[in-house]
């Protein structure tokens, strides 16, 4: 009842204003041309009203300082027109005004009914108008406080490096919390227990292999040509010269093996019509169509941001898309999930089928491995599967057998998965589970070097130097493989025996190819009996004869087994790279040394392993070039520290002969210049000489295939080096299991 009755009194009093207003416009008064300038340029009013002589000039509250300006005569009126008893309007002109300001009254009468009846139900609803004027007064406080401190009024720019700064702050503050979703969403299998050594999954999902896109066929514009003519070829033909084409600037193309076998293969695709035509390769030109690719290659090199964003989304759903699978409910990457598209086989070195076809892999070449409850990959439409198992005692996830030599070829998971990391953590175990047997495992080979028997003395001195100087043992090979050779394998052309040989005796001189047709040549000096039993190996034998014709490798690998279950020679080789390792860094590293010195003596242990296990390679291209640019930033160094050093002296001297606060600052300042400056200098020569020493040595090698990663998981720890300076963030993904277990204790 109490707010009906305030409202009506409210309408009463708005009622009784409206005929006060009414009965003014029949008096005189004067345009107020004042008035009529305050009101375009301030715009202020909510409204113009028609007020008595007390209230004119009024507007609605906050805006007194902006008409604060204006003089209103007792006369003028802020409705902004012109009296009715005014000389110049005449009976016409009063009418129409009258008639405007009824119509003006009236809307603005029911404009304020409409107003209060809102106001009332805001009262009744919510109850909160006495909040209004508090956030009213706190927001005129800090535009005030902002005016002082601005007096423009505007808000100030942040400056660039401000800006830069914040959007450093923000994007390591993204980074962080990526890293800990990452974290958070890791799969810590090594925390569940080894799994069984038969069953490797209990259910496996995936999407298949994806299969490159089919070959998209030369512009008519771009032609092969024989004997000087151009020659249209059907699209089959077409392909393989491309890829001919495409190697033209390559040395492969120039070497007879690589030519012939590339154009037996080649007319084995031809049609009739095509083979009667081509004859000889020597007769062919690829050159237009090698330009094509040369310039496609230009176009991709030269693409614009945009265009480069948009392959790398599609990049990322094809990964999304077939680069995941579920293994145990579990997301983990696949590791090669693109087939490898066709193309001309390359091989390493002097390899007896460089340049053969490597063809298409279809769908109906490939077998797929599921779990018997998951969904199974669907072929490329048109297509089938070769066959679909479940066979959870195996890792791979899809299988074919490639054209070149045969042999069966896998997609398996990412090195940093559970099946992988299980097998380098048993790996490694097995290596350190050899300390305990190896001085009897040596005693033994020693006791067959003078054994009756001569499988049993080759097969001692077989062991010694698998020991002694990390072979691979070696496998057999035919006649279309690579002439590689490993300790079994050696041929008595490999070797020679020097019984003084650079003042020391009995030296044996090994030199074949190794692994990846990798050369392996060293001068080692052997014991007195090894020495002797390798020229009675000799004895009656061509050059081309195998030196242990008595044994083979898998004899060698079924007697390490007997000495301990698991060892193999490659455990052997694990075992000689991981003790090296640890010995080394326990040798080189000292407490006193910077971060930069530490890494130094890391890589200098991993180069001892890489020595050992003979990880060599070419010289980079770019090495000559990236060590001219490290020496000229050496030499700009050393001229700062020069002019650095020249103004320490006279700060110190013109601190000497007038002391002061300001000159002490000063030479404070210079003596952290200087060394600021010669700690930079050590960095950069220590980066010089690590570079140097490791010019043709492979340290990756080593460092992900046979040295144990708690080793160095464990240094970093003990010695404060962060493991971002040993490992990048795929071999910390591949390692996540050392890294989480391992405490700076651990010894191998």
């Amino acid at each position: 009842m109490k707010l009906e009755k305030e409202k009506h009194d409210r309408r009463e009093k708005k009622k009784s204003r409206d005929r006060e207003e009414d009965s003014e416009l029949n008096g005189k008064h004067k345009p107020s041309s004042k008035m009529k300038q305050s009101d375009s340029r301030s715009g202020v009013c909510s409204s113009l009203m028609f007020m008595s002589s007390s209230s004119a000039g009024k507007c609605e509250a906050g805006d007194a300082d902006t008409l604060e300006d204006v003089k209103v005569d007792p006369d003028e009126r802020n409705d902004g027109r012109q009296e009715s008893g005014s000389p110049e309007i005449n009976n016409n002109s009063k009418e129409k005004t009258r008639s405007k300001s009824s119509k003006e009254r009236h809307n603005h009468k029911e404009k304020s009914e409409r107003t209060a009846d809102a106001r009332d139900s805001k009262q009744e609803g919510h109850r909160c108008e006495s909040e209004a004027p508090v956030k009213m007064k706190k927001k005129r406080a800090k535009d005030e406080k902002s005016s002082e401190k601005h007096p423009s009024g505007k808000k100030r720019k942040k400056t660039s490096s401000e800006h830069e700064k914040n959007k450093k702050i923000k994007k390591d503050g993204d980074q962080e919390k990526k890293k800990k979703d990452e974290e958070a969403d890791k799969w810590k299998w090594w925390e569940e227990g080894k799994s069984s050594d038969t069953q490797k999954w209990s259910s496996l999902e995936h999407k298949g292999p994806y299969f490159p896109p089919e070959y998209e066929p030369l512009p008519d514009n771009i032609c092969f040509y024989y004997d000087g003519q151009p020659v249209k070829l059907r699209p089959a033909t077409e392909e393989i010269a491309t890829f001919y084409a495409k190697m033209l600037d390559h040395e492969y193309t120039s070497k007879e093996v690589f030519q012939n076998n590339f154009f037996s293969d080649w007319k084995e695709e031809m049609t009739k019509e095509e083979q009667k035509l081509i004859k000889t390769l020597s007769k062919c030109d690829f050159r237009q169509i090698h330009k094509y690719f040369v310039e496609k290659s230009e176009e991709r090199k030269n693409m614009t941001k945009e265009e480069k964003q948009v392959l790398k989304e599609e990049a990322s759903r094809l990964l999304e898309e077939y680069g995941y699978c579920l293994l145990d409910r579990h997301r983990e990457k696949i590791g090669n999930f693109k087939l490898e598209p066709p193309g001309l086989f390359r091989g390493r070195g002097e390899h007896p089928k460089m340049g053969k076809l490597k063809k298409r892999i279809q769908p109906e070449d490939v077998t797929i491995n599921c779990s018997q409850d998951s969904k199974i990959p669907e072929p490329p439409a048109g297509h089938r599967w070769k066959r679909v198992q479940h066979d959870n005692t195996v890792t791979w996830l899809a299988s074919w057998l490639e054209n070149i030599h045969g042999r069966p070829k896998y997609i398996m998971l990412n090195p940093s998965s559970k099946l992988k990391g299980e097998k380098d953590w048993q790996k490694y175990e097995t290596a350190r589970q050899l300390k305990t047997k190896v001085n009897s495992i040596r005693k033994q080979y020693r006791r067959d070097w003078k054994s009756r028997e001569m499988k049993s003395r080759q097969r001692g001195v077989a062991i010694y130097f698998i020991d002694k100087l990390a072979l691979r043992a070696g496998n057999e090979k035919d006649d279309e493989s690579a002439d590689t050779v490993g300790c079994c394998s050696l041929r008595v052309e490999h070797i020679t025996l020097h019984r003084h040989l650079d003042g020391q005796e009995h030296v044996v001189e090994f030199d074949f190819l190794g692994k990846d047709s990798i050369r392996y040549y060293n001068k080692v000096p052997v014991e007195k009996q090894v020495f002797k039993n390798l020229k009675l190996f000799i004895k009656h034998k061509d050059p081309e004869d195998d030196l242990f014709d008595r044994i083979t490798t898998v004899k060698l690998n079924k007697t390490l087994n007997e000495s301990m279950p698991g060892l193999t020679a490659k455990v052997f080789r694990t075992f000689n790279a991981s003790t090296t390792l640890q010995d080394q860094l326990n040798k080189l590293t000292t407490e006193d040394m910077t971060v930069e010195e530490k890494i130094l003596s890391y890589n200098r242990a991993n180069r001892a392993v890489a020595i050992l296990c003979n990880h060599q390679r070419a010289a980079p291209k770019t090495f000559e070039k990236s060590m001219q640019l490290l020496q000229e930033k050496i030499q700009k160094k050393k001229e700062q520290i020069e002019e650095a050093k020249k103004e320490l002296k006279e700060a110190r001297k013109a601190h000497k002969d007038a002391p002061s606060d300001k000159s002490k600052k000063l030479l404070e300042k210079k003596e952290k210049a200087v060394q600021r400056l010669s700690e930079q200098l050590k960095k950069l020569q220590l980066q010089e000489t690590d570079r140097e020493e490791n010019k043709v040595i492979a340290l990756g090698t080593s460092k992900l295939n046979y040295l144990d990663p708690r080793i160095s998981v464990a240094w970093c720890k003990k010695h404060q080096v962060p493991i971002e300076k040993i490992y990048n963030k795929t071999q910390r993904d591949k390692f996540a299991w050392a890294i989480d277990m391992t405490d700076e204790n651990f010894q191998f």
